[in-house]
This record gives structure tokens, C-alpha cells and sequence, in this order.
């Protein structure tokens, strides 16, 4: 190999291992929590065993009619979520109508808000923020302006797509590594672990980051847009076109019934109708507007029809989308996978987990490799500690929070004010108490302990469904819901691993080193975690 190309190689080496470390970390989050939010809709119904299955969407739709019609007949305007087999109903929001002289209400608020059940009735359910919290979690965040956080996890995106890239190059035997993977070799083992999770899933890596960044385009990269509109709302018409508005009339007239009308556009789409908007339901000049599905399609921007609110007679179809716009929403629908089916929807889930790891074992690769180049590895320096102690924090810490995160949800009184925000505290709690853990314990003994507890909790998730709730693993095994059964099994699988990299951890003795000198290296204070078997 000549000067020049080894020179490159090196230069991709820094750029793969600092693109990777710096950020690694909030990466980590943003993999596991996007991975979950594949299933969003099992978590949705999952964290409330109370509902049953959604077996007739129409009969759904006719009891959330009946509902808004008789709780705000006077809205501004009603969004109906369609019910599926998916979802735990029909989610419901209204909008009031604007008096004069009221303040307008800035905020998030609850009693605009309901859920229909199987049975077309209002559910009466657990508070919860449900799988939508780790959807939202890992392009928002928490506990922060939702700017700043896309603008940091935006940031982390791009070092993800420079530290895949930088990568391929640097990793010239990256392919034939693959398939290699050599257990019980400490620093080489975890070597040949990061790079099988990174090549096994590498087309989806790609692709998962690039889109991400996609997602967020508009805030990365405005000048396009700022080039070419001056008015943000031409725009949003551009992108997302509507019927015309129509002025309220204050006339009185029964709105047309949604499921005539959701039908007919049904058989228009030649697929399932996702979302319906009503705008002034109840007046003359009511419209009703279905969107396609998401879930039936690629693109995340379907088509839309709108319908004369009393006659139920078609009005306006959305226009077929330009080239830029089709593009952008077949990147966001990658993205998000809502268009796949089961059987793709468990690749997305087992690509992102591989993609978790490989960012796991790439930020302790980076502990491993440098503790054997330090003068003393018994005694390292500060900055290496940090980053030793991160790591226990965030890849331990971070898992043993939402496990409590799913005790909370089956254990916080049913009743309780701010329920679904408790849920969520339960995390951030569990994850501070991991911290100070990983700060006041060597690594040693922070890692199997904080593994080992999260395993038994995951581990003991289904157990608990079974003794002390009506469903559990064998009754939605008994009544074919395989979605939610899965969410048990995986469970119990992934406390099982959690378990089992606690056991290797504890056992592993790391082999004595001798320098050049023939001087013997005293024995590292952090383990090498190792792969299980």
C-alpha cells in the first residue's frame, strides 16, 4: 500500500473513531428508542391491557361520531384517527371555536382529547404516553425546547452518516471480517462484534440515517425554501394542498354520517383511509376530509379527499404531487416504515437493534483499545474515566429505565393525576439512579449489576401480565393477537440477554499483558464486556 492511501486510511481511522465518540452517546438513545418506535402502535396497546382488540372499524368510527357529536357539536373542527387491528381505538382530538376576546391557549391540554374502544364506546383506560413517548423521544427528547433537541439530534445524524462512511474506508477488510467472529477474545471479539452488526445491517444503516436527516431537512438546510417562497404559508400549500376553505354559516344542518363517507373514499383509494378531519361539524358549510393510510403506501404524504360535510358528495381531490414531493415523502415513509408489513416490520426492528449494538460496542471498543495503550492502565486519566463511566451510564443505564418505565405503567394507580407523565419521570429517575451508580462503583461491578437488575425486570414483565392481569402471553397466544404477544416475548428475550451479559461480565477475567519489556501490565479495572454465547 503506498504513502498516500495508508495516509487516507488514517485519516478516515479519526474521523470513524471522534465522528463516532462525541456524540455516541445521544446516538445510542436515538437507535433504541427509534427501534422501539417501530412497534409504536403493539406499545400503544400494550401499555393498556385493558382494551380489546379492534375487530370492526366501522362500528368504531359510528361510536366516535356519537361521541363528538354529543361532547362538541360546536368545535371548530374534529381529527378521527381510523381504528385498526394496530391501534387500541379511535383517537380522538377537537378544536373549540374561537371566542372573541379569548386569550388563545398556548400548550398541550387533556380535555380535548378521547379514546373510542372496540365496542364504539369512550375506553376507560390507563393514562399513558405509550409507545408514541419513545417515537417522539428520539427525535424530540425530553425535558428540553424540541428545537434544541433536533438541532442536537440532527447533529448526531450527520456524525452517524461521516462515522458509516469514514468507516467502509477505513475498515479494508471489513467483508471478510464478517465472517469472523471470535469469541472470548477480548478487544478482538468486540472488534469482530462491531463490525458483523455494522455490515449485517449496513444498507439499512445507511439508509436510516440518510432519511433521518431528510426528516429534518426544512430546519438543517432552509435555504432552498427561504430562496424560493417569501411566505411561509405558500410553502405549506405547495407541500401539503387543501380544498378551499369555506366560510361558517351559522345554519344548522346534520353532518353526513363517516362511514358512508369513509367507505366511498376507501373505494376511491383502493386502500384504507388513515385519518379524518371535520371542520365545522354541524353547520352547513361543514367539510369532511379522509387521507389515505400511511401504512398503505410508501410515501408518508397520501392523498386526500374532501367531502360537503351534509351531503356527503365529493368536492376536491388532492393533486397528483410533483417529483420533489413524492421524493421527500418516500424518504420520510422509509424512514418511519410505516407502510411495511409484519413480516418487514421485524427487520426494521432486528436492523435497529444491530444498529444499537454497533454503536454500543463501538464506544466501549474505543475504552478497550485505549486503556491498552496507557502508561498505566490501572491509573488512567480523567478524561478516560468520563468516558469509561458514560459508557456503564447511558448503555446500562439507559435500558434498566425504560424497563422501569414499563413497571411504572403497570404499576402506578390507575387514577393517578399525571399518570402517563409519572411513567415517564420513572425512566429519568431509574436513569439518574444508574448514573450516580456508574460513578460511585468501579465499572467492574457497575455493569453487571445494572444489567442484571434490568434483565430481571424485562424478564419478569410477562410473568407479572400473567399473575396479575387479566391478559398476559397465553390469552392473547389463545386469541391469535400475535402483536401483543410478541411484545412479551421479546421481552422475556431481551431480559434474557440482558441477564446473560451480566453473567459474562461478572465471570470474565482479563488475561495479563506483557509490555516490549517484558514487563507485566497490572490487570485492567474495567472488564472487557464480552459477547454472549
Amino acid at each position: 500500500m503506498d504513502t498516500n492511501t495508508r495516509g487516507f486510511r488514517q485519516s478516515q481511522a479519526f474521523l470513524h473513531t471522534w465522528s463516532g465518540l462525541l456524540l455516541g452517546w445521544i446516538l445510542f438513545l436515538v437507535f433504541v428508542a427509534g427501534t422501539i418506535a417501530f412497534w409504536r402502535e403493539g406499545m400503544n396497546r400494550w401499555m393498556r391491557p385493558e382494551l380489546a382488540r379492534v375487530e370492526q372499524p366501522m362500528q368504531v368510527l359510528a361510536g366516535a361520531q356519537r361521541f363528538l357529536q354529543s361532547k362538541a357539536p360546536d368545535a371548530k373542527s374534529w381529527f378521527i384517527t381510523m381504528p385498526s387491528a394496530r391501534t387500541p381505538g379511535a383517537q380522538l382530538f377537537w378544536q373549540p371555536q374561537v371566542k372573541k376576546g379569548e386569550p388563545r391557549r398556548r400548550g398541550g391540554r387533556r380535555d380535548n382529547q378521547a379514546l373510542i374502544g372496540a365496542d364504539g364506546a369512550p375506553a376507560h383506560a390507563r393514562e399513558t404516553r405509550g409507545g408514541e413517548f419513545f417515537y417522539r423521544f428520539h427525535f424530540d427528547l425530553h425535558y428540553m425546547p424540541v428545537i434544541w433537541a433536533r438541532w442536537l439530534v440532527g447533529f448526531a445524524t450527520m456524525m452517524m452518516l461521516v462515522a458509516i462512511l469514514s468507516g467502509l474506508v477505513t475498515h479494508k477488510k471489513i467483508f471478510r471480517d464478517f465472517f469472523t467472529l471470535r469469541r472470548s477474545k477480548g478487544q478482538r471479539s468486540w472488534l469482530d462484534g462491531h463490525n458483523a452488526t455494522a455490515v449485517l445491517a449496513l444498507p439499512f444503516h445507511l439508509m436510516i440515517t440518510y432519511t433521518g436527516l431528510v426528516t429534518l431537512m426544512a430546519m438543517l438546510m432552509p435555504w432552498a425554501v427561504v430562496a424560493n417562497y417569501s411566505d411561509e404559508a405558500r410553502i405549506f400549500d405547495a407541500l401539503f394542498p387543501q380544498a378551499q376553505a369555506v366560510e361558517r354559516t351559522g345554519r344548522a344542518a346534520p353532518l353526513a354520517d363517516l362511514r358512508i363517507v369513509v367507505q366511498d373514499a376507501q373505494r376511491r383509494f383502493g386502500a384504507p383511509a388513515g385519518f379524518i378531519e371535520v371542520s365545522d361539524p354541524g353547520d352547513a358549510a361543514a367539510r369532511i376530509t379522509v387521507s389515505q393510510s400511511s401504512a398503505s403506501m410508501l410515501s408518508s404524504r397520501t392523498p386526500r379527499l374532501t367531502y360537503d360535510g351534509v351531503s356527503g358528495r365529493l368536492v376536491w381531490r388532492s393533486p397528483a404531487p410533483g417529483g420533489a414531493a413524492v421524493t421527500a415523502g418516500a424518504m420520510i415513509g422509509l424512514h418511519a416504515g410505516r407502510f411495511a408489513d409484519d413480516g418487514l416490520r421485524w427487520i426494521y426492528f432486528l436492523c435497529g437493534v444491530a444498529g444499537s449494538a454497533m454503536v454500543a460496542s463501538g464506544l466501549v471498543l474505543w475504552t478497550v483499545k485505549r486503556r491498552e495503550k496507557l502508561p498505566d492502565p490501572a491509573r488512567p486519566y480523567f478524561g478516560f474515566r468520563v468516558v469509561e463511566r458514560l459508557n456503564v451510564a447511558v448503555i446500562a443505564g439507559f435500558p434498566l429505565g425504560i424497563a422501569c418505565l414499563l413497571w411504572a405503567n403497570r404499576l402506578l394507580p390507575a387514577g393517578m393525576r399525571g399518570r402517563a407523565e409519572w411513567e415517564v419521570h420513572a425512566l429519568f429517575i431509574a436513569w439518574a439512579a444508574a448514573g450516580l451508580v456508574a460513578l460511585a462503583c468501579r465499572p467492574k461491578a457497575a455493569w453487571p449489576a445494572l444489567f442484571g437488575i434490568t434483565g430481571a425486570l424485562l424478564a419478569a414483565i410477562p410473568v407479572y401480565n400473567v399473575a396479575a392481569t387479566e391478559r398476559g402471553l397465553p390469552a392473547w397466544l389463545a386469541a391469535g393477537d400475535w402483536m401483543l404477544a410478541a411484545i412479551d416475548l421479546a421481552l422475556a428475550a431481551f431480559g434474557l440477554f440482558a441477564g446473560t451479559i451480566a453473567v459474562r461480565v461478572a465471570r470474565f477475567r482479563p488475561e495479563l499483558r506483557k509490555s516490549r519489556a517484558r514487563r507485566v501490565v497490572p490487570a485492567p479495572a474495567t472488564p472487557i464486556l464480552e459477547p454472549a454465547e
